[in-house]
């Protein structure tokens, strides 16, 4: 398919497509084959690999380390590592870093972006988002937070409880949003402040079991638990401006739902890939199932659909040049995550006993893709804001005046 993606994004693309089948996915199918994890070195020497390539950390300013991709020209590369189970960890574009990286860069100062951002680029450092909370706090309702941070001087004494605080285990350090003025609205008295792993008061619980949580490489990953009692910081580690952590939280997650919903993508389409291979090599009932009209025709409507989600996404961060592109980016993160966990189990239903089995990459990205449908807003908060968008929308006053009319022809009738 022809996406028109400028001539510099479809190079680098190009190189990464190159990059995974080469190098990345075969590496990944040892693994799978073995059992045994890759290790910390080899993800630093698939690191090296890519720098040479001129592929690490393609959505990061080159003088910090990356290669400077615009937000639109990185999408395909992002659908390209996507196909691969360790692809962005193997050019340093994979979450929670990739967009941490991005805040630093958007709204850190000077001095934030030497000390935090220039090492994280480099994989010196392990950093985490810490937003969500226990019940009843913060989550699907954001405006629930719990967690506060208080000035006491020149310092932020931070109180707060996070779990699914993704890589959270090892991260070296949190972004944690906090209230900063309580009897402000939350989306109007919150602040989002760096706290290094080693201040006082930071306890990381565990990391939750979750469907999927199991990996291929030593790096533990997962979402952690992380209590964070009496915690003193400088105010100086506030991240942007004070109160303002819902907005920038905001211009954080439109493109993290973006690049989500590509390289989601891009483990749809290797899905596919794999599934078309296995029905095209197995027989049954007398030919190939290939041939099997049921199975052709839902691999063409999985196709189709995945089309039309790239191209909303494509489209939703057109407007993210312009706008924070909220309603795009909601039906983007939507529809693709459905599409994308439709197309992965129809990849393994078609599969057979193989699509369970995990020789193949298939029944990991079952694994990991479900948990699309929740993280990033789950699919029920996304429709709310659509439909609050489209029912602002409403003009009345054609059923009005039809209702109006109507009534108008019914007195004419009882006075006849």
């Amino acid at each position: 398919m022809e996406y028109h993606d400028t001539e510099k994004a479809k190079a680098v693309a190009s190189r990464v497509e190159a990059f995974m089948d080469e190098v990345v996915i075969p590496r990944e199918r040892e693994a799978l084959a073995t059992g045994e994890p890759i290790t910390t070195d080899e993800i630093e020497d698939l690191w090296e690999q890519a720098k040479a390539r001129d592929l690490f950390a393609p959505q990061v300013p080159e003088e910090y380390g990356g290669q400077g991709l615009g937000f639109r020209d990185m999408l395909p590369s992002f659908e390209q590592v996507g196909r691969s189970l360790i692809g962005a960890l193997a050019i340093r574009a994979n979450a929670p870093q990739e967009g941490n990286m991005h805040t630093l860069e958007m709204v850190g100062t000077d001095e934030q972006k030497e000390k935090w951002l220039r090492p994280l680029v480099q994989g010196e450092l392990t950093s985490a988002f810490a937003m969500t909370e226990p019940r009843q706090g913060g989550g699907s309702d954001p405006k629930m937070l719990q967690s506060t941070a208080v000035k006491d001087g020149d310092e932020w004494v931070i109180n707060a409880h996070k779990w699914w605080t993704s890589d959270g285990l090892e991260a070296d350090f949190y972004l944690v949003m906090a209230r900063t003025d309580v009897e402000a609205h939350p989306y109007a008295g919150t602040s989002i402040i760096l706290v290094p792993r080693e201040a006082d008061g930071v306890e990381v619980v565990r990391n939750v079991p979750h469907l999927g949580g199991h990996g291929i490489t030593e790096r533990t990953g997962g979402h952690a638990e992380v209590k964070f009692e009496n915690v003193r910081v400088p105010v100086e580690n506030t991240i942007g401006e004070e109160n303002a952590g819902f907005r920038i939280a905001q211009l954080r997650l439109g493109g993290g739902r973006l690049t989500h919903c590509m390289r989601y993508s891009g483990m749809a389409q290797r899905s596919l890939e794999v599934a078309k291979a296995y029905l095209t090599e197995r027989e049954g009932f007398g030919d190939s199932l290939a041939e099997k009209q049921a199975l052709r025709h839902r691999i063409a409507d999985a196709e189709t659909r995945l089309h039309a989600a790239r191209c909303m996404v494509r489209h939703a961060a057109r407007e993210l040049d312009e706008s924070d592109a909220r309603i795009e980016v909601a039906m983007a993160k939507m529809y693709t995550a459905n599409v994308t966990n439709d197309a992965i189990d129809l990849a393994l239903q078609c599969c057979g006993g193989n699509g369970i089995g995990k020789d193949l990459p298939v029944a990991h990205f079952y694994e990991h893709v479900r948990a699309f449908r929740l993280v990033d807003g789950a699919d029920e908060v996304h429709r709310r804001t659509i439909a609050r968008w489209a029912f602002d929308d409403v003009d009345t006053s054609e059923v009005e005046n039809a209702l109006e009319f109507d009534e108008e022809l019914r007195i004419d009738a009882l006075e006849r």
